[in-house]
């Protein structure tokens, strides 16, 4: 391996343009791999995605060790903008790079996985959240990593719900990710026998200002309101909320996406109680403490959540599957690859043993995790207690319901 080409080998301009790579010559450029780690380094998501999906890919290669090829991580800031994603994403599989990696923002994920399969190239998808790349937008070259949206909806969603929080208002980032959290979130609601009373839909990424939405959602008194958004617009809704009083008043909040890295910026104060889903908790056993352990010294400040971990499992399990194909026939065609991916096994610290189904999607537990009050953390990042775990096979959409065209009916 060479070390010292494992940084930040290709950045972005303000305009979001990639500059060149470094040129290899031409029988280094036959076997080297290249991963390319498209993230939010800037914007609403960096902490749950951005320098902690970086570090985490770049331990998963430590950890991959020397096998014969040497690999090379690129990291690319696409603003979260699907525009930029795909001039990234056309530009970094043109230059030679295998494997784009993260890209959250469920918008810029369904663009580069599309262009992904137009140019038989690999997307492994883990910071966007929408269902709908396992579905009707699945792709021969696509793997969705750690978590969605209908795994988020069924455990948080149908976990309040029956603890009787059956009328709820949604508050939507206006863009995929939101549409499709509150899609299936409303779903499970009303599944259960819960009725939605609205929505109201926020500008994405464009307001830190909730108090507006949060009175309309308060003036239509349901006894949930659920929050389909992310990142630093969930921290800012659960905070403001607070301040209006809101869950005094008997209003439970239900954040759909809420990650360990917002519960470190809210505040055990503020955000007890909140309940939420996570595919991983840094100290939900042997394995997963000691692959935290490892990976901290590259990410001070952070603790993994499940898209830094997904990361990792994802790059791990590529990296596995070129040395099992060889190099030449994995560069060939980014179908043969995922293709051996999922025939494999995944099996990794993070989230120990599990598969990829035909449709893309990797299977792994979900846990529904209420964040606890400051008496009960006992250490740093001591945020969690488990409520219940939902088993791998039943966490994410039925395969027959997906509609995604790669799955024999």
């Amino acid at each position: 391996m060479e070390l010292g080409r494992r940084g930040l080998l290709a950045t972005v301009s303000a305009a979001g343009m990639a500059t060149a790579l470094p040129r290899l010559s031409r029988a280094q450029a036959a076997n080297t791999i290249r991963i390319g780690v498209m993230t939010d380094m800037s914007g609403t998501y960096r902490d749950n995605t951005g320098p902690g999906s970086v570090a985490c890919t770049q331990q998963a290669v430590a950890e991959f060790g020397s096998r014969g090829f040497p690999v090379e991580v690129l990291v690319a800031d696409h603003q979260n903008k699907p525009d930029i994603g795909v001039n990234l994403a056309r530009q970094w599989y043109d230059q030679g790079v295998d494997v784009i990696l993260d890209i959250p923002t469920s918008s810029v994920g369904l663009a580069v996985q599309n262009v992904a399969r137009e140019k038989n190239k690999i997307a492994l998808n883990v910071g966007s959240a929408t269902s709908d790349l396992t579905g009707a937008q699945c792709s021969p070259t696509g793997i969705h990593w750690a978590y969605d949206t209908y795994q988020l909806a069924r455990s948080t969603g149908g976990a309040t719900v029956k603890a009787g929080g059956d009328s709820w208002f949604f508050i939507t980032a206006d863009y995929a990710f939101g549409h499709a959290l509150e899609r299936d979130a409303s779903n499970f609601v009303r599944a259960a026998g819960g009725k939605v009373l609205g929505t109201v839909r926020t500008p994405f990424p464009a307001t830190s200002d909730f108090s507006s939405f949060l009175v309309q959602a308060q003036a239509a008194k349901p006894k949930v309101i659920g929050l389909a958004n992310a990142g630093l617009d969930t921290i800012n809704c659960v905070k403001q909320a607070a301040e209006f009083g809101i869950t005094r008043r008997g209003i439970k909040l239900a954040s759909l996406l809420l990650f360990i890295t917002d519960v470190h910026s809210i505040g055990l104060q503020t955000g007890q109680g909140l309940v939420c889903s996570e595919t991983f908790y840094w100290d939900l056993n042997d394995r997963t403490r000691a692959f935290t352990r490892r990976v901290l010294p590259k990410m001070p400040n952070l603790h993994p959540n499940c898209i830094h971990a997904g990361c990792y499992s994802a790059a791990l399990h590529f990296l596995k599957a070129v040395a099992d194909m060889g190099v030449p026939a994995a560069k060939a065609s980014g179908a043969d690859i995922v293709a051996r991916m999922k025939a494999m096994p995944t099996e990794d610290d993070a989230f120990g043993a599990g598969r990829i189904r035909e449709d893309g999607r990797k299977l792994c537990p979900s846990y529904l995790l209420e964040v606890k009050a400051p008496e009960e953390s006992k250490a740093p990042w001591d945020y969690y207690k488990v409520l219940q775990t939902t088993p791998a096979e039943e966490a994410f959409r039925p395969l027959a319901d997906g509609k995604c065209p790669l799955v024999k009916s």
